[in-house]
């Protein structure tokens, strides 16, 4: 149960106040539509899909409309330095819903994917024990699978593993070092693509600073996967509207960034002196509006590649979430989302959530 994701008494938010002292005009569910559904039993809502497809916006709406909190799940809206580029949520949207794990984290300090779900259980169990309900939100589907599946308690990796990982990928470009893992790892090779740097160097590591493929070690989960359940009954919205309207969204949402402030936020973000390899310095945009700063690239040029960039990324996105998302509980909204909602749009998914 909810009361199981947080240790001691009360339930606290991140930063440790009683839940709902911040938001005296929340109401709990014994008001919403959703309370009868909700009563005597813990759920959690997950909106998914990719960048740019018009998660928060429903979020938002739903929460308001049931008293709800959104639980971000986007791994790049945790970093404090990235209001404008990735989107986050202004102050006119949390101040109308609760928001959780959102700029909480400073860019040299990497949030990692047990990192965030500790915290995400402690919002949801925090949110679940006031009588409200969880919406995580979010295009992060390593984060959206820990949550529900529990992570493999792998044991601390000296850094230098990872460091020697990357250095020999840089060296030996992705399908030859596919290949020395497939060597070392078959399992975990099998299950990995050459094109997936990530998961190529978090393979590498583990099996280098532990001894045991990174497959062995989430095999040796099994019933320990249940972990991220606690007997929480998982609602999912999977947003995966038309791609020629996301990447006309994508394209459209970039450049109004820059009136916003992208460029600036980027400069003081430089200003930090953060090492390149951070998350923070990769985030979709950075790279090239960094590139523009220092001169490299004309904006032009910046935004186009920008745009490129995060239009391939939504395609991936787009691919895992097709295949990865669990059948059972989740319903695909197909269509553009583009609020105010028709009722009957949120009617249907009501009918959805309380099934």
């Amino acid at each position: 149960m909810a009361a199981e994701l947080l240790s001691g008494t009360g339930a606290k938010t991140l930063d440790g106040m009683p839940w709902g002292a911040e938001y005296p005009g929340l109401s709990p569910l014994g008001g919403s539509w959703l309370y009868g559904a909700m009563k005597g039993r813990d759920r959690v809502v997950v909106i998914a899909g990719p960048t740019a497809s018009g998660k928060s916006a429903l979020a938002i709406e739903l929460a308001k409309r049931c008293g709800g909190i959104v639980v971000n799940a986007d791994s790049m809206q945790v970093y404090r330095e990235l209001a404008v580029l990735t989107a986050r949520p202004n102050e006119a949207e949390t101040a109308a819903v609760p928001h959780r794990l959102y700029g909480f984290c400073p860019g040299d300090s990497p949030c990692s994917v047990g990192k965030w779900r500790a915290l995400a259980c402690r919002e949801i169990s925090a949110a679940s024990a006031a009588g409200h309900l969880p919406f995580v939100v979010g295009g992060s589907g390593l984060y959206l699978r820990a949550l529900e599946q529990g992570l493999a308690d792998i044991p601390d990796i000296d850094p230098s593993h990872r460091a020697t990982a990357e250095e020999r990928l840089a060296r030996m470009g992705p399908a030859a070092f596919h290949e020395a893992l497939a060597e070392v790892d078959p399992k975990t090779a099998a299950r990995t693509r050459p094109s997936d740097r990530q998961r190529l160097i978090r393979a590498w590591e583990v099996i280098a600073g532990t001894g045991r493929g990174l497959a062995d070690w989430q095999a040796a989960q099994g019933a320990a996967a249940t972990q991220g359940t606690h007997g929480l009954t998982y609602r999912r919205l999977l947003c995966l509207p038309p791609r020629e309207w996301l990447y006309a969204r994508i394209d459209g949402r970039l450049e109004s960034m820059l009136t916003q402030g992208a460029l600036e936020e980027v400069a003081r973000l430089a200003d930090k002196g953060y090492d390149s390899k951070l998350p923070v310095m990769k985030a979709l945009g950075v790279p090239h509006f960094l590139a523009h700063c220092r001169g490299d690239i004309s904006l032009p040029d910046a935004l186009a590649r920008a745009q490129q960039e995060t239009r391939r990324f939504a395609k991936r996105q787009f691919t895992w979430f097709r295949h990865q998302m669990p059948a059972r509980g989740t319903l695909r909204l197909e269509q553009p989302l583009i609020p105010p909602f028709e009722e009957t749009f949120l009617k249907r998914l009501q009918a959805f959530l309380l099934a």
